[in-house]
């Protein structure tokens, strides 16, 4: 199938403004236009709806990497348990310092129990005390043998450390990375099932930050925090259980800051999600209007609305501004307050543990060890409650992913597809009633039939319902009732690929994509030799003014093709639908919006095209379509009158009126 636009323009009755969501005005508004449809995207301000759920629904795209998973807690563990190791061999080598320097205060031949005999007998208790818990050899100094040993293995374990962390990081990100991959072609391809509707009710920059900001967020959260958060659960639980090995009531000391800390998680927590969602949303709604501005610039400059599109992006920069600022903020004050937590509870360890080392109950390397161990059991704590928050801006991400995922689809394809050996393009409408919204109706008890070859124009004021005709043949939208048939099968037997295989379009709104302009014809079918394009270029008038150009087939069309004129473009498009060699041809307004010259090339391309083929012709010059074999008259959904032109120029009723108010117009202008 070749089209211009999947999306085509859609008709401005009251019917189908309703159906945009802009009933009482323009689809162009501040904000983008951004839409929302049952289960659209989030509003400002919205809570997550499921943290916990969405958390869960996160981890199960990370089923597969199990294996990976484990080799990564194994790894994590590993690392924890030799970060929880290394102050206590550190402090064995303090130890090792401070005995040898206090052994050589003494003098040499005298045991350690008869110098703190000697202490004791002098009221030096203390000393005497600190002098029991500790090994030494009186007149020697430090045993460097035993420190080199100590430090080589703490060399050891720092190695073994970096290693395994490097590991640990590279499977954590290729995990990651891969769990995103699928996430993003599973969203890929849910874009592709879901309905024309979707589109009609989202703005492309609210869909494109869901596909692009949101599932980067997600990408970044799997691939750091999940790590930190594994880590600091079991760091917090090794460190917890040296601190009560080495002494108890410093453990008690250092678990005070624990519940205060918890709470101020759970405080700043809750106050953060609301404004992650507020942020993302209105990323969202900032991207949306961007899209719209910079694909619109040329009507903005047009009607001067530069001031007013520039208010618009301030006021929606503001937001984001505010509520980013307002979701670091309130995040970022938790690492302050634990930091005085910390501080507070650092000073008072030091104070006792000091104490207790006087009074012989501890010796300097386990003070020094709990010391480090308290820093290293608040980190944990600190960084816990920073992923928290950062989990909540990833799961507001991930409810917007979600809500685009469980978004309703097309109805499925049959489960046994109909096959055509040859197509006849005989259409048939029976009964055939749609409407957008189901309190609005449209189009009801339509009947049509359309004989192969046949060429059939579809005419009425604007909003009659003629490009919802097309829509309802390509299952762009499905029917409420009635049926629709080609070559006497139903169209919903069809898969929606092989039925719009059926179809050529030509649309009045262009659609070339950035590339050369042999790239643009060969769209229109995949694999089609050199041959045959160029057939199909010279059928459609394109070869003439193509080989004009300073790069002929090879010119790059840029953003809009703004290098090549509008009646161009519709060549284009032309060769495009002759490539595909469609059985069915649909037109619409394809001459509308080009000069005098480029529409009599265009409507001989036309002409040539048609020939053969089922032909649906939506036109406003009525004009243009006085040799039609049938002229269907739509006003307000309902075919009023059926006929060839002379039929209906005879019976004197709407369509003579709308023809003869088109050349009366025209001949008033020329007067």
């Amino acid at each position: 199938m070749t089209t211009s636009s999947h999306n085509s323009k859609h008709e401005q009755n009251t019917q189908e403004q309703t159906r945009m969501g802009t009933a009482s005005g323009p689809r162009f508004r501040p904000g983008g236009g951004r839409g929302r449809g049952p289960r659209g995207a989030l509003m400002p301000g919205e809570k997550a709806k499921d943290f916990w759920g969405s958390l869960k629904r996160v981890a199960g795209y990370l089923k597969p990497y199990q294996v990976h998973l484990l080799v990564v807690v194994f790894l994590t563990l590993s690392t924890v348990g030799l970060t929880v190791a290394r102050p206590r061999i550190l402090g064995l080598a303090t130890n090792l310092l401070f005995e040898g320097a206090m052994g050589r205060q003494f003098p040499s031949g005298a045991t350690q129990t008869e110098i703190v005999e000697e202490l004791r007998s002098t009221d030096q208790n203390q000393l005497a005390d600190m002098l029991s818990k500790m090994t030494i050899t009186p007149g020697q100094g430090v045993d460097f043998t035993a420190v080199r040993k100590v430090l080589t293995l703490l060399a050891a374990i720092y190695i073994a450390n970096a290693l395994f962390g490097w590991l640990q990081h590279y499977i954590m990100g290729y995990v990651s990375q891969q769990t995103v991959y699928e996430l993003r072609k599973e969203v890929d391809a849910k874009l592709s099932r879901l309905p024309l509707k979707y589109y009609d009710d989202n703005t492309r920059g609210e869909i494109l930050s869901k596909v692009t900001n949101d599932i980067d967020n997600i990408a970044s959260t799997l691939q750091q925090s999940l790590t930190q958060l594994v880590s600091a659960v079991f760091t917090v639980a090794g460190v917890m259980g040296m601190m009560l090995i080495i002494s108890p009531l410093l453990a008690g000391i250092a678990l005070i800051s624990l519940p205060l800390s918890g709470l101020l998680t759970a405080f700043v927590a809750k106050r953060s999600k609301k404004q992650f969602t507020e942020q993302w949303n209105s990323t969202g709604v900032l991207n949306g209007h961007i899209e719209e501005m910079y694909t619109g610039h040329g009507i903005v400059k047009l009607f001067n609305r530069e001031e007013n599109a520039l208010a618009v992006f301030d006021r929606e920069n503001e937001r984001l501004f505010q509520a980013s600022f307002m979701a670091q903020f309130i995040s970022g004050t938790i690492r302050p307050a634990m930091q005085l937590l910390n501080n507070l509870n650092y000073v008072a360890i030091c104070v006792i543990g000091g104490m207790r080392v006087a009074s012989g109950s501890l010796s300097l390397g386990d003070v020094q060890a709990f010391i480090q161990y308290t820093r290293r059991f608040t980190q944990p704590i600190v960084q816990t409650a920073s992923i928290m928050n950062v989990l909540q801006s990833t799961v507001a991400s991930a409810e917007r992913v979600f809500e685009l995922l469980d978004e309703q689809e097309e109805k499925p394809d049959a489960a046994r597809p109909a096959v055509l050996e040859k197509l006849q393009g005989h259409v048939v409408f029976e009964n055939v009633c749609f409407r957008y919204k189901e309190d609005v109706p449209l189009i009801e008890d339509m009947n049509l039939d359309v004989k192969p070859g046949q060429t059939v124009a579809i005419v009425g004021p604007t909003g009659a319902g003629k490009t919802t005709v097309v829509n309802l043949l390509m299952r762009f939208y499905e029917i409420q009732s009635g049926k629709i048939t080609i070559d006497d099968v139903d169209i919903e037997g069809f898969r929606r690929d092989q039925l719009r295989n059926f179809f050529g379009m030509v649309l009045q709104d262009t659609w070339l994509f950035n590339g050369t302009i042999w790239e643009n014809i060969a769209y229109g079918r995949e694999n089609a030799s050199k041959e045959e394009i160029l057939a199909a270029a010279r059928a459609a008038r394109v070869d003439f003014f193509v080989r004009t150009l300073p790069d002929g087939y090879d010119t790059q069309l840029g953003d809009a093709a703004a290098n090549i004129s509008q009646g161009q473009k519709q060549l284009l498009t032309i060769a495009r639908a002759f490539l595909a060699e469609p059985q069915i041809l649909i037109l619409d307004e394809a001459t509308s919006s080009v000069d005098t010259r480029s529409e009599v090339l265009i409507q001989e391309a036309i002409a040539e095209l048609m020939q053969g083929r089922t032909s649906f012709v939506i036109a406003h010059r009525l004009s243009t379509i006085k040799d039609a074999d049938a002229i269907l008259v739509m006003d307000q959904g309902r075919i009023v009158e059926q006929g060839n032109h002379d039929e209906l120029m005879a019976a004197g009723g709407f369509y003579h009126e709308l023809y003869n108010s088109q050349f009366a117009g025209a001949f008033q202008e020329a007067v």
